[in-house]
């Protein structure tokens, strides 16, 4: 029985960290993207505007939700949940400190991966059953999309499964810090995990990671349907794509789904990349720096940081760069990220087995 009241907390507060991170998301989204076109953002509602996005979700999760007559009911109104619920159990897998992951799995890795895939289903049932020319066009556009992206993100990830040999996410992590298992080897002399920090995150362990860790980056963009591949959900095209029959409380789950996604792949591309929740601080010799992460606290701590500069990031690029054409999206993922990222898999596996 406490196994599974467990359990149940621990959902409950995956669900809830997922809606506040939503709420801090958006709300930071409308000041940067007010920061980059130089005026204000919100500013009536709470100070500074703290509770205008607050009072948006509570206005918005009073809406009625309206069923198109003409629409596919059972696909209608199970899409917004299969969206969200693919996103949300990805997060089972991710390890947030030492010893401290929602869900123990030796194939972390392949799990979230392949949960995230089911969200493509839950859009193309969103899309269809609005039965709306504009949602079943956005529907494809977006399957297309992600389905073409996971080719290059899947290449990028097994050259870092090459390096590190394992898809325990907890152990990769391990393997970035003075607390590895395994003495990691530069070029067969130098002792990265002795200095520990920054010099011993995998993109630097392995220095073509870094290429590998920004075709991730950007596949990650189109996997979260973000500008500038923000294409299924063109507003100047397609209103808002598959999601443009949704409102209330389904249209809430689609937009939540999202963000917690945003989180999700710069969580994955930081545990994979940049370190985990290890410190990007070296080990000084006198004061060990770099095992502050033995404590949960600080490994928190850490990887929040990292994950949250990362999703910085995707805000920062979705209102500086313009939106791509379809046929500019499709060439930069068959004929320049997915040669890249199979190059990126070939030198790992010459890496590792000359230079490890």
């Amino acid at each position: 029985m406490n196994f599974y009241f467990t359990y149940a907390l621990v959902g409950i507060g995956l669900f809830g960290f997922s809606a506040l991170f939503a709420l801090a998301g958006v709300y930071a989204e409308r000041k940067v993207s007010a920061f980059i076109q130089d005026r204000l953002g919100p500013t009536e509602t709470g100070k500074y505007g703290l509770l205008q996005t607050l009072a948006d979700i509570l206005k918005l999760l009073q809406k009625e939700m309206i069923i198109p007559a003409a629409a596919d009911k059972i696909l209608f109104m199970m899409a917004p949940a299969i969206i969200f619920i693919a996103v949300y159990m990805g997060f089972a897998a991710l390890p947030w400190a030492p010893g401290l992951a929602p869900s123990k799995i030796n194939l972390g890795l392949y799990y979230i991966f392949a949960i995230i895939s089911i969200e493509t289903l839950g859009i193309l049932m969103a899309g269809w059953g609005s039965n709306n020319k504009y949602s079943i066009l956005g529907a494809m556009r977006s399957a297309a999309q992600i389905i073409s992206y996971e080719i290059p993100a899947g290449f990028a990830l097994i050259s870092v499964v090459m390096i590190a040999q394992t898809l325990n996410l907890q152990d990769i992590a391990l393997q970035q810090g003075t607390l590895s298992a395994e003495k990691i080897k530069f070029l067969g002399v130098w002792d990265i995990s002795s200095i520990g920090g920054i010099l011993a995150w995998n993109i630097f362990r392995a220095p073509h990671l870094i290429i590998a860790f920004v075709i991730y980056f950007i596949a990650s963009l189109a996997e979260s349907n973000r500008a500038p591949f923000d294409i299924p959900e063109a507003e100047s095209e397609l209103v808002s794509g598959f999601h443009t029959e949704f409102t209330g409380t389904r249209f809430a789950l689609v937009f939540l789904a999202e963000y917690s996604m945003m989180f999700l792949v710069s969580m994955v591309g930081v545990i994979l990349f940049l370190g985990a929740w290890n410190t990007p601080l070296p080990n000084m010799g006198v004061v060990h720096l770099a095992d502050w992460t033995t404590g949960r606290v600080w490994g928190i701590f850490w990887i929040a940081t990292k994950t949250l500069t990362l999703v910085g990031i995707q805000m920062w690029i979705r209102w500086t760069l313009p939106r791509l054409r379809v046929d500019q999206l499709m060439n930069l993922c068959w004929k320049v990220l997915t040669p890249l990222a199979f190059v990126c898999m070939l030198v790992s596996g010459i890496w590792r087995l000359w230079l490890m």
